[in-house]
């Protein structure tokens, strides 16, 4: 089912219990336009308020690139005027907060460059793979660019202070070895097995318990925050509502039966 995001250069679809988000500028390796930054929350919410999606599938069209940063063409009118930077700004925000309230499991699928604002969209997800050739980078200080506290808060906490400084300090490219050492990546496969290793385990998650696969991601977060802010009490709730379940009674009949188990997220 092909979904109405507001803009071609974004797609959507459900599939299979999978909701695949694809930015599609490929003649520019996908880099994200104004209006490819608006369509996301739009296709997130889509996605949250969707029972048949139970994972959701991050990409990029084409061979050559997963995103490739900000679609610099546009910094000229969209990020450099106040007004027109006030804007931007307050779409990537939107962008952000949709993102942040994604309760469903998120794969970053990349193949070729990842890079600047494509490595922002790969952190929002709870795993990455990647192809191997991928390249990884963040050239904010190549072109003079602030880089927000919120990205080098969330790059830091995935592969720790020292890779986020050599990375941002020196603006170079990593390559998929580099990446998979320092944890940036979960695993790389060969570019031929890409689309089916990410079909596999996003197959996989879709058939578990979504009530488990919520609670465990929701405490995934709060072990990011500070320990004075965690929701402790809503993770605990989350958990609960597991054991009072229909699902539960279900995966102990089908585990009982010897049967793969059915579940209906409640």
């Amino acid at each position: 089912m092909e979904l109405e995001t507001g803009t071609d250069r974004m797609l959507a679809r459900v599939e299979d219990g999978v909701g695949w988000m694809i930015f599609n500028q490929p003649a520019k390796r996908n880099a994200m336009s104004l209006d490819m930054q608006e369509a996301i929350p739009r296709i997130l919410g889509a996605f949250g308020e969707d029972d048949a999606v139970r994972v959701i599938v991050v990409t990029g069209a084409g061979e050559r690139a997963f995103v490739a940063g900000a679609d610099i063409s546009e910094f000229g009118e969209r990020r450099t005027a106040s007004e027109a930077r006030e804007y931007y700004d307050q779409v990537a925000a939107e962008a952000g907060r949709a993102w942040a309230a994604t309760e469903k499991p998120i794969i970053a699928m990349i193949r070729g460059f990842c890079v600047g604002g494509g490595v922002l969209v790969a952190l929002q997800a709870d795993i990455r793979i990647a192809a191997e050739g991928s390249r990884f980078g963040v050239p904010a200080a190549k072109l003079g660019l602030g880089y927000g506290y919120g990205g080098v808060e969330k790059l830091a906490q995935l592969v720790g202070p020292a890779w986020t400084a050599e990375i941002l300090y020196s603006a170079r490219l990593l390559d998929h070895e580099e990446a998979l050492r320092i944890g940036l990546v979960n695993r790389v496969v060969p570019v031929e097995e890409l689309e089916a290793s990410v079909a596999e385990l996003a197959g996989a998650i879709a058939a578990n318990a979504p009530l488990t696969v919520k609670a465990v991601k929701a405490a995934l977060r709060e072990t990011q925050r500070d320990p004075a802010k965690r929701d402790l009490g809503h993770v605990a709730a989350l958990a609960e509502a597991c054991f009072r379940s229909e699902d539960y009674r279900e995966g102990q009949a089908a585990f009982l039966a010897k049967r793969p188990p059915r579940f209906q997220g409640h």
